[in-house]
């Protein structure tokens, strides 16, 4: 198994008190796999990609929990422990390309520097390495001494794989990866990314909050709500045979184009708050079949299928 995320708990310090932003996630991801973590804003997608890298704001700290890469337990590691694994085994795309580059350096330099402090690599080796992963990702070569404000937006997300791709690692984590991109664009960045994981064999983790893009792209998915895993299988499982009122919920959101012409119900009210959430499930408050069972105890994650794992009191089997 190449990732094992045990009872995962990570809080941020805020001025209300402590939030649980992460509380109890647990998941596999097997090596060449892809596993989509889909949900609505603030529900710990992106949190939970940063525990996994240990690059957690310095509000933020991991509370409980096991994060296990071929083994290996990150969340007990230093900083400096950690340093020496990431880009190698784990590495991160982040949403937000237009801004992740440095725009006093060139491109080209800021992979080539990566190479050089994880690879050990001389300053020509890993110039010469950065033009190959720029053809990798489908920029020409001669384009790593340019500066972010000659690259287009796509290019800029191009780059950013190419970045994280730089000390082949074994898992790469794409956050929203095409975060502000047309939608041919979007095609293209999410084409490459299913290419490169088939090529390399990496396992590969995709946050977003789009069920449409992870039906395309991952062999399984993870729902999350506030800060837990409703509900989590195949593409098939998900899309097909939903149980979960949330995930239900989320896929009706969707318009059919082939079906009527109707406005897609949205989910009423709002996500509780992850300072003081309730003791019970933590969708009771805006689920349509929700009873007293649900909120006065959290479900557990209950296998339904082969792949199949559902938290909820009242599941339809």
């Amino acid at each position: 198994m190449l990732l094992e995320v045990k009872d995962l708990k990570t809080y941020f310090v805020t001025s209300k008190g402590e939030a649980k932003a992460v509380d109890g996630v647990s998941f596999e991801l097997e090596q060449g796999e892809c596993l989509g973590l889909v949900g609505e804003s603030g529900c710990g997608k992106t949190t939970t990609a940063l525990s996994i890298c240990q690059m957690l704001p310095k509000e933020g700290r991991i509370a409980g929990g096991e994060i296990l890469v071929d083994g290996v337990n990150y969340a007990e590691m230093t900083e400096k422990e950690i340093n020496k694994h990431r880009w190698e085994d784990v590495s991160i795309i982040f949403q937000g390309a237009m801004n992740a580059f440095n725009p006093v350096k060139k491109v080209g330099w800021q992979i080539a520097e990566a190479c050089m402090l994880h690879d050990d690599l001389s300053k020509e080796e890993a110039w010469k390495k950065a033009g190959e992963l720029f053809e990798l990702v489908g920029i020409p070569k001669e384009r790593v001494t340019q500066y972010p404000h000659e690259f287009s937006g796509g290019m800029k997300q191009r780059a950013m794989i190419a970045m994280a791709l730089a000390c082949s690692p074994k898992l790469i984590i794409g956050d929203e990866p095409t975060t502000a991109l047309d939608v041919m664009i979007q095609a293209q960045i999410l084409e490459l990314l299913e290419k490169l994981r088939r090529e390399l064999n990496m396992g590969m983790i995709l946050i977003t909050h789009d069920l449409s893009i992870l039906g395309e792209t991952c062999d399984r998915i993870a729902v999350m709500y506030a800060g837990k895993i409703m509900e989590i299988g195949t593409v098939i499982d998900i899309f097909e045979h939903p149980m979960h009122p949330y995930t239900k919920k989320l896929i009706s959101c969707f318009p059919d184009v082939r079906g009527k012409r109707v406005v897609p119900d949205g989910i009423p009210g709002y996500p509780p708050s992850l300072i003081d959430p309730p003791e019970g499930c933590r969708f009771c408050p805006r689920c349509d079949c929700a009873t007293e069972a649900c909120s006065a105890s959290c479900p557990e994650l209950v296998k339904v299928g082969e792949k199949h794992f559902v938290a909820c009191h009242n599941m339809e089997v």
